[in-house]
């Protein structure tokens, strides 16, 4: 089993996972005093589209630590590593 060893991916998908929490509880509080359906409606989009975000970014991390497990980069092949797994993550985002 691969771990989340690299700390700024990790860091990028607590953060994320936190503000997805935070729109959950506001939407939680808005059901609570009656906001309307649309405006809940809204809301819950918006935390869906955060959380498929963090999945990609999950799903690419995934990628980047299985791809390094096993090529063993050089600096440079690390670089053009990099960008190809941030390229696709842009790519894999638009089709969302």
């Amino acid at each position: 089993m691969t771990i989340l060893s690299n700390p700024e991916a990790r860091t990028d998908i607590l953060n994320r996972l936190r503000r997805a929490e935070g729109q959950i509880r506001g939407i939680a509080r808005m059901v609570e005093e009656g906001e309307s359906c649309l405006q809940i409606g809204q809301q819950l989009s918006a935390v869906r589209k955060a959380l498929d975000s963090t999945y990609l970014r999950m799903t690419v991390c995934f990628m980047e630590q299985e791809l390094q497990a096993r090529i063993h980069p050089d600096p440079a092949q690390q670089a053009d590593l990099d960008q190809m797994l941030k390229d696709m993550e842009t790519l894999l985002g638009r089709m969302g």
